[in-house]
């Protein structure tokens, strides 16, 4: 069980007590407010939006609850998170992380061709190796290349992805941009 009270950047968030365990049931509910951007699936229905289904629930829980302190801002996903509980947090993050995301490379390529920067945390194919890492499976090559400039800006900061962005060109950006966004995703919500 573990305990309501989150520790992000310094700052605690309330709720002291233990917390009733994940509900990925009760993340269903929560996440009929994701499904315009996300798709209750998980399966981005915009391309400025990331697929989540099948992320690493620690991973989902941290970037909501980064967004809701502030810690990462997003003029709709800060608003989002603001509003929602602890609770409703790990339920929702849960939720997604319940599915299982698949990732196919396209034909005639092999995973030696990957990124070698980023295969030890995301995969050769897209899928995280980490719990604290996100899929890059099938993103659209604008968002991964709009997160990479990001960490490389400053504007977005990660003990490890601002330090292996601040050192790539441009073109290196978009070639991992391309390399994810060209992987076919395929997310199977659980039954």
């Amino acid at each position: 069980m573990k305990l309501a009270a989150v520790l992000l950047g310094g700052l605690m968030l309330a709720g002291a007590g233990p917390a009733v365990a994940d509900d990925p049931a009760a993340g269903r509910k929560v996440a009929n407010m994701c499904r315009t951007c996300h798709g209750l699936d998980g399966l981005a229905q915009i391309p400025i939006a990331p697929h989540i289904g099948g992320e690493p629930e620690e991973y989902l829980e941290a970037q909501l609850m980064a967004f809701k302190t502030g810690a990462r801002e997003h003029e709709m996903m800060s608003v989002v998170a603001a509003g929602l509980s602890a609770q409703q947090i790990s339920d929702v993050a849960a939720w997604y992380a319940s599915h299982e995301a698949r990732a196919t490379l396209p034909e005639g390529v092999s995973v030696e061709d990957a990124p070698a920067a980023c295969v030890s945390c995301h995969g050769a194919t897209g899928i995280s190796e980490l719990l604290d890492a996100p899929n890059l499976a099938g993103e659209v090559n604008i968002y991964i290349d709009t997160q990479l400039k990001a960490f490389r800006t400053g504007r977005r900061t990660h003990e490890i992805m601002s330090d292996i962005a601040a050192d790539m060109t441009d073109e290196e950006i978009r070639a991992v941009a391309d390399w994810y966004g060209a992987v076919q995703l395929e997310i199977e919500m659980p039954e």
